[in-house]
Protein backbone atom coordinates (compact mmCIF):
# COMPACT_ATOMS: atom_id res chain seq x y z
CA UNK A 1 0.00 0.00 0.00
CA UNK A 2 1.34 3.56 -1.15
CA UNK A 3 1.47 6.44 1.74
CA UNK A 4 2.24 9.83 1.49
CA UNK A 5 3.35 11.37 4.75
CA UNK A 6 2.11 14.70 3.77
CA UNK A 7 -1.31 13.70 3.43
CA UNK A 8 -4.20 12.10 1.11
CA UNK A 9 -5.57 14.73 -1.28
CA UNK A 10 -8.52 13.98 0.46
CA UNK A 11 -10.48 11.69 2.31
CA UNK A 12 -9.32 10.50 5.87
CA UNK A 13 -6.14 8.55 6.86
CA UNK A 14 -6.19 4.97 8.70
CA UNK A 15 -4.15 3.87 11.06
CA UNK A 16 -4.71 0.10 12.60
CA UNK A 17 -2.43 -0.33 15.52
CA UNK A 18 -2.73 -4.19 16.66
CA UNK A 19 -0.82 -5.24 20.19
CA UNK A 20 -0.75 -8.19 21.91
CA UNK A 21 -0.96 -6.53 25.61
CA UNK A 22 -1.74 -3.14 26.97
CA UNK A 23 1.67 -0.96 26.07
CA UNK A 24 2.73 -2.93 22.93
CA UNK A 25 1.82 -0.35 20.85
CA UNK A 26 2.80 2.96 22.76
CA UNK A 27 6.44 1.38 23.84
CA UNK A 28 6.51 -0.14 20.12
CA UNK A 29 5.32 3.39 17.86
CA UNK A 30 4.65 5.56 20.52
CA UNK A 31 6.78 7.90 19.13
CA UNK A 32 6.10 7.80 15.33
CA UNK A 33 2.13 7.81 16.27
CA UNK A 34 2.44 11.35 17.95
CA UNK A 35 4.77 12.38 15.05
CA UNK A 36 1.72 11.06 12.58
CA UNK A 37 -1.28 13.52 14.19
CA UNK A 38 1.11 16.55 13.27
CA UNK A 39 1.80 15.47 9.86
CA UNK A 40 -1.62 14.53 8.64
CA UNK A 41 -4.57 16.36 8.30
CA UNK A 42 -7.22 13.50 9.12
CA UNK A 43 -6.40 10.48 10.54
CA UNK A 44 -8.51 7.90 12.10
CA UNK A 45 -6.99 5.42 14.70
CA UNK A 46 -8.40 1.80 14.42
CA UNK A 47 -6.93 0.50 17.99
CA UNK A 48 -6.67 -3.21 19.28
CA UNK A 49 -5.28 -4.64 22.46
CA UNK A 50 -5.71 -8.63 22.53
CA UNK A 51 -5.01 -9.43 26.15
CA UNK A 52 -6.21 -6.50 28.16
CA UNK A 53 -8.23 -7.83 31.21
CA UNK A 54 -9.20 -5.90 34.31
CA UNK A 55 -6.80 -3.20 35.29
CA UNK A 56 -4.88 -3.46 31.98
CA UNK A 57 -7.63 -2.67 30.46
CA UNK A 58 -8.01 0.83 32.07
CA UNK A 59 -4.76 1.29 31.31
CA UNK A 60 -5.07 0.60 27.56
CA UNK A 61 -8.12 2.62 27.32
CA UNK A 62 -6.18 5.46 28.82
CA UNK A 63 -3.12 5.27 26.71
CA UNK A 64 -4.76 5.01 23.98
CA UNK A 65 -7.12 8.39 24.57
CA UNK A 66 -3.38 9.91 25.25
CA UNK A 67 -1.56 9.01 22.59
CA UNK A 68 -5.20 9.90 19.96
CA UNK A 69 -6.22 13.20 22.25
CA UNK A 70 -7.89 15.12 19.53
CA UNK A 71 -8.28 12.01 16.81
CA UNK A 72 -11.16 9.90 15.59
CA UNK A 73 -10.47 6.84 16.95
CA UNK A 74 -11.70 2.87 17.57
CA UNK A 75 -10.64 0.82 20.32
CA UNK A 76 -11.41 -2.66 20.52
CA UNK A 77 -10.31 -4.97 23.87
CA UNK A 78 -10.03 -8.14 24.58
CA UNK A 79 -9.69 -10.24 26.94
CA UNK A 80 -7.08 -13.17 25.98
CA UNK A 81 -4.79 -14.94 28.58
CA UNK A 82 -1.25 -13.56 28.32
CA UNK A 83 1.24 -15.68 26.55
CA UNK A 84 -1.36 -17.88 25.45
CA UNK A 85 -2.61 -16.51 22.18
CA UNK A 86 -0.81 -18.80 20.26
CA UNK A 87 -3.38 -22.12 22.19
CA UNK A 88 -6.14 -19.85 21.15
CA UNK A 89 -5.90 -19.39 17.82
CA UNK A 90 -8.72 -20.19 15.75
CA UNK A 91 -10.46 -17.52 18.29
CA UNK A 92 -7.25 -15.07 17.33
CA UNK A 93 -7.71 -15.80 13.40
CA UNK A 94 -11.81 -15.40 13.53
CA UNK A 95 -11.31 -11.94 14.82
CA UNK A 96 -8.88 -10.75 12.32
CA UNK A 97 -11.03 -12.40 9.79
CA UNK A 98 -13.94 -10.01 11.58
CA UNK A 99 -10.96 -6.95 11.66
CA UNK A 100 -10.63 -7.29 7.55
CA UNK A 101 -14.37 -6.51 7.33
CA UNK A 102 -14.01 -3.67 9.84
CA UNK A 103 -10.99 -1.56 8.56
CA UNK A 104 -9.21 -1.02 5.45
CA UNK A 105 -6.18 0.51 6.83
CA UNK A 106 -3.50 3.02 4.87
CA UNK A 107 -1.03 1.86 7.73
CA UNK A 108 -1.02 -1.09 10.14
CA UNK A 109 1.70 -1.41 13.15
CA UNK A 110 2.33 -4.63 14.13
CA UNK A 111 4.75 -6.88 15.99
CA UNK A 112 8.08 -7.82 14.53
CA UNK A 113 7.87 -11.43 12.99
CA UNK A 114 11.00 -12.17 14.65
CA UNK A 115 9.98 -11.08 18.36
CA UNK A 116 10.54 -13.47 21.32
CA UNK A 117 7.42 -13.34 22.92
CA UNK A 118 4.87 -16.45 21.10
CA UNK A 119 1.80 -14.12 21.30
CA UNK A 120 3.79 -11.01 19.42
CA UNK A 121 4.62 -13.39 16.97
CA UNK A 122 1.27 -14.80 16.39
CA UNK A 123 -0.26 -11.23 15.69
CA UNK A 124 2.61 -10.53 12.83
CA UNK A 125 2.09 -13.64 11.44
CA UNK A 126 -1.70 -13.10 11.27
CA UNK A 127 -1.38 -9.24 10.23
CA UNK A 128 0.21 -10.34 7.36
CA UNK A 129 -2.36 -13.26 6.43
CA UNK A 130 -5.18 -10.92 6.56
CA UNK A 131 -3.45 -7.54 5.03
CA UNK A 132 -1.74 -8.11 2.41
CA UNK A 133 -2.12 -5.63 0.13
CA UNK A 134 -1.37 -2.88 2.66
CA UNK A 135 1.43 -1.06 4.08
CA UNK A 136 2.59 -2.93 7.64
CA UNK A 137 5.28 -1.87 9.95
CA UNK A 138 6.83 -4.31 12.38
CA UNK A 139 7.52 -2.33 15.74
CA UNK A 140 9.98 -3.90 18.19
CA UNK A 141 10.05 -3.98 22.49
CA UNK A 142 12.87 -4.14 24.21
CA UNK A 143 12.66 -7.01 26.82
CA UNK A 144 14.69 -9.65 29.23
CA UNK A 145 14.92 -12.17 25.99
CA UNK A 146 17.46 -9.98 24.12
CA UNK A 147 15.54 -10.39 20.72
CA UNK A 148 16.24 -6.52 19.18
CA UNK A 149 17.29 -6.77 15.63
CA UNK A 150 18.51 -4.93 12.65
CA UNK A 151 15.31 -3.07 11.58
CA UNK A 152 15.07 -1.01 8.17
CA UNK A 153 12.87 1.49 8.46
CA UNK A 154 13.47 4.77 10.47
CA UNK A 155 11.03 7.56 11.71
CA UNK A 156 13.18 10.49 13.17
CA UNK A 157 11.67 12.20 15.79
CA UNK A 158 11.80 15.52 17.50
CA UNK A 159 12.75 15.13 20.99
CA UNK A 160 9.63 16.49 22.79
CA UNK A 161 7.40 13.85 21.25
CA UNK A 162 9.76 11.01 22.28
CA UNK A 163 9.43 12.60 26.00
CA UNK A 164 6.06 12.55 25.49
CA UNK A 165 5.89 8.79 24.72
CA UNK A 166 7.36 8.41 28.04
CA UNK A 167 5.57 10.36 29.89
CA UNK A 168 2.32 8.55 28.45
CA UNK A 169 3.29 5.60 29.46
CA UNK A 170 4.24 6.45 32.51
CA UNK A 171 1.15 8.13 33.28
CA UNK A 172 -1.21 4.91 31.55
CA UNK A 173 0.03 1.91 33.14
CA UNK A 174 0.85 2.20 36.47
CA UNK A 175 0.47 -1.08 37.38
CA UNK A 176 4.01 -2.00 35.41
CA UNK A 177 6.25 0.40 36.89
CA UNK A 178 7.75 -2.21 39.28
CA UNK A 179 9.01 -3.78 36.63
CA UNK A 180 12.66 -3.50 36.49
CA UNK A 181 12.35 -3.13 32.64
CA UNK A 182 9.66 -0.15 32.46
CA UNK A 183 12.53 2.07 32.81
CA UNK A 184 12.46 5.58 31.13
CA UNK A 185 15.91 5.42 29.98
CA UNK A 186 15.44 2.38 28.53
CA UNK A 187 12.81 3.68 26.18
CA UNK A 188 14.72 6.81 25.58
CA UNK A 189 17.89 4.59 25.27
CA UNK A 190 16.30 2.34 22.49
CA UNK A 191 15.28 5.65 20.55
CA UNK A 192 18.70 7.27 20.86
CA UNK A 193 20.23 3.94 19.29
CA UNK A 194 17.55 3.98 16.47
CA UNK A 195 18.36 7.83 16.12
CA UNK A 196 21.75 7.52 15.94
CA UNK A 197 21.61 4.77 12.96
CA UNK A 198 19.26 7.06 11.30
CA UNK A 199 21.19 10.19 11.74
CA UNK A 200 18.34 11.13 13.11
CA UNK A 201 18.54 15.89 13.10
CA UNK A 202 17.33 15.13 16.79
CA UNK A 203 19.15 11.89 17.74
CA UNK A 204 16.38 10.31 18.24
CA UNK A 205 14.13 7.88 16.11
CA UNK A 206 11.75 5.05 16.45
CA UNK A 207 12.84 1.85 14.50
CA UNK A 208 10.33 -0.83 12.07
CA UNK A 209 10.67 -3.79 9.98
CA UNK A 210 8.86 -3.08 6.88
CA UNK A 211 8.86 -6.28 4.36
CA UNK A 212 7.02 -4.88 1.41
CA UNK A 213 7.02 -1.53 0.51
CA UNK A 214 5.71 0.39 -2.82
CA UNK A 215 7.21 3.44 -3.86
CA UNK A 216 3.88 5.73 -5.16
CA UNK A 217 4.99 6.71 -8.80
CA UNK A 218 4.11 10.62 -10.06
CA UNK A 219 2.23 9.66 -12.49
Amino acid sequence: MRLSLSGKDSGQTVVLCLGAHADDIEIGCGGTLLHLQKTLPNIKFSWVVFSAPGVRGAEATKAAELFTAGCEKELLLKTCRDGFLPYNGSEVKEFFEELKGRVNPDLVFTHWQGDAHQDHRLLSELTWNTFRNHLILEYEIPKWDGDLGRPNFFVPLEERLCERKVDILFEAFGSQQAKKWFDRSTFMGLMRIRGMESNSPSGLAEAFYARKVILKSAV
